[in-house]
């Protein structure tokens, strides 16, 4: 993608909800502390059901899957779309 017109970068954001691994993508402007304000706002949320918080840029790859709207593996969307359901249950 050009950078000319793009003012935020696509982040991973992998953790643990209840033992349960997760992910979500978030878009964050430059400079943003994001390892920090997602490890704030998951235990805003979830509280002392959240662990090992990671975060990390997108790669073009998963940032091109998110923007086609492609299914993620053990997403827990909160605003309300359904979870892709675990293979292991």
């Amino acid at each position: 993608m050009s950078t000319f017109y793009k003012s935020t970068a696509t982040w991973v954001v992998d953790f643990r909800y209840d033992g349960r691994p997760r992910r979500w993508f978030k878009a964050f402007k430059p400079g943003t502390p994001v390892q920090q304000q997602m490890q704030a706002e998951l235990q805003q949320l979830f509280g002392h059901h959240v662990h090992d918080v990671q975060a990390r840029p997108a790669t073009d790859d998963e940032e091109r899957q998110y923007l086609r709207g492609e299914a993620q593996v053990n997403a827990m969307c909160p605003v309300g779309r359904a979870p892709v359901p675990d293979k292991t249950d």
